[in-house]
């Protein structure tokens, strides 16, 4: 039955983002090292899937490994200085065809699996010049996209591909950053997802020191930041790809894109998982309006019972009814998660000014992201608006976790007489109070 259970709330997940995201733009960002691995296939396929679904896709290949590989050949050197390649003029006409191979490679790819695409020049650049008495050389960067013409390809079902070159008015062709054009797309096409799909970059506390207070995965990842905890971490760290992919993704979030990901390409899989799944599977930079805390509605309680009902089943949670919900909604409150009910919990104020948080359930996907504990300091503040004196919870299982926002253990004689009625020494609920 439970199995059952998981698999109709797995099934019910994909319909709901499937509604969402129909006719959703997204940006993704490929590393050209992915194009060797035995996976890159698959990731074309989950790409041509994603277009299959309703979903409008912009994909930019990276080239670096490509350009640096025609260079070495040619034996022409370069340097680079503030991630950006610094070269000759005789390097472009080489380094524009590695950006338009790793672009027919992913066309091709994507023709195997019946997706139209096209490659267009639809980048205008201009050249850096020279800063600080350091001639750039062959690199440009963008001044203007024709995002007209992009959405009408979009509309006509075909998928652009973006090589990293831009022209100038007169024609000249300079090498762009990869990375810079794909946020620069989806920022001007105001995308609903901008995806880095990375060789082997992950964000994790064994890699990297992550700020106090950040949720993390039971493997030690971050599954999301907030704008907000995304400067934090900066400011934790030393300079990298990954601390360069976060104030990419920052940037393009507060320029009005939903929201960003860096994603692991070593892993299958991490496309689709990361837009038809709560749990996700890499690094999500979102906005702080994303997901949040608000009053339970009547229209709310069937889905919150089915929340609940595992809790119920373990024994975690006393169960409840239809008519129990009601009959206390506006005691309820619930975290809404990309239109879906991750989390509920409740707080109940009794005649003597004691209140109780009880009902405390979050889903298993997202456990890992802190909410169980936003929603208990939510009603903590709660509480003190409604002049309560001190919160009370019992429970069987979780009493280490409730010690750990700050509770401390107290009798079952504290509890209000109401309460203490209902108390059982068959269950034999330990009780904690701040």
């Amino acid at each position: 039955m439970e199995l059952r259970t998981q698999k109709a709330d797995n099934i019910r997940g994909v319909i709901r983002y499937l509604q969402k995201f129909k006719n959703a733009t997204v940006v993704i960002y490929l590393d050209d090292k992915l194009f060797d691995s035995p996976l890159f296939s698959s990731h074309i396929k989950d790409i041509a899937l994603l277009h299959a679904s309703g979903l409008k896709v912009v994909i930019v290949p990276g080239a670096k490994k490509r350009i640096d590989e025609v260079l070495s050949s040619a034996n022409i050197s370069w340097a680079y200085k503030d991630n950006v390649r610094i070269t000759d003029d005789e390097a472009i006409p080489l380094i524009k065809m590695a950006a338009f191979d790793v672009s027919n490679i992913v066309m091709t790819n994507l023709a195997a699996n019946k997706i139209n695409a096209v490659i267009g020049n639809w980048v205008t650049s201009r050249a850096i010049g020279v800063l600080d008495g350091q001639d750039f050389g062959t690199a440009g960067e963008i001044s203007r996209l024709d995002i007209d013409a992009v959405h009408k390809i979009l509309d006509d079902g075909f998928t652009p591909i973006f090589p990293c070159i831009g022209w100038n008015s007169n024609g000249h062709p300079y090498n762009i950053s990869s990375l810079n054009l794909a946020q620069n797309i989806a920022t001007s096409l105001k995308a609903d997802k901008l995806f880095f799909v990375m060789d082997n970059k992950e964000i994790n506390s064994d890699s990297y020191n992550i700020p106090e207070g950040f949720a993390l995965s039971e493997t030690g990842d971050v599954p999301a930041m907030t704008v907000e905890e995304v400067d934090q971490f900066l400011n934790a760290n030393e300079r990298s790809l990954v601390t360069r992919l976060l104030e990419l993704a920052k940037d393009a979030c507060e320029k009005g894109v939903t929201r960003a990901h860096i994603l692991n390409g070593n892993l299958d899989g991490v496309l689709p998982c990361e837009i038809f799944s709560d749990l996700g599977s890499g690094t999500m930079i979102y906005t702080s309006d994303y997901g949040g805390i608000r009053q339970m509605t009547t229209g709310d309680v069937p889905r919150v019972l089915g929340l609940m009902r595992p809790f119920f089943e373990n024994g975690k949670l006393l169960p409840r009814t239809e008519s129990q919900l009601l009959e206390k909604v506006d005691d309820y409150i619930v975290y809404e998660f990309d239109g879906g009910i991750s989390a509920c919990a409740a707080l109940h104020k009794y005649p003597d000014g004691q209140g109780e948080i009880a009902a405390v359930a979050v889903d298993e996907n997202f456990k890992h992201m802190g909410i169980g504990e936003k929603m208990v300091k939510f009603l903590c503040q709660a509480a003190k608006a409604r002049d309560v004196k001190s919160v009370f919870i019992l429970t069987t299982q979780a009493g280490d976790w409730f010690q750990s926002l700050g509770f401390k253990a107290d009798s079952v004689e504290s509890l209000p007489p109401e309460r203490r009625a209902k108390w059982t020494p068959e269950r034999n609920s330990k009780v904690f109070r701040k």
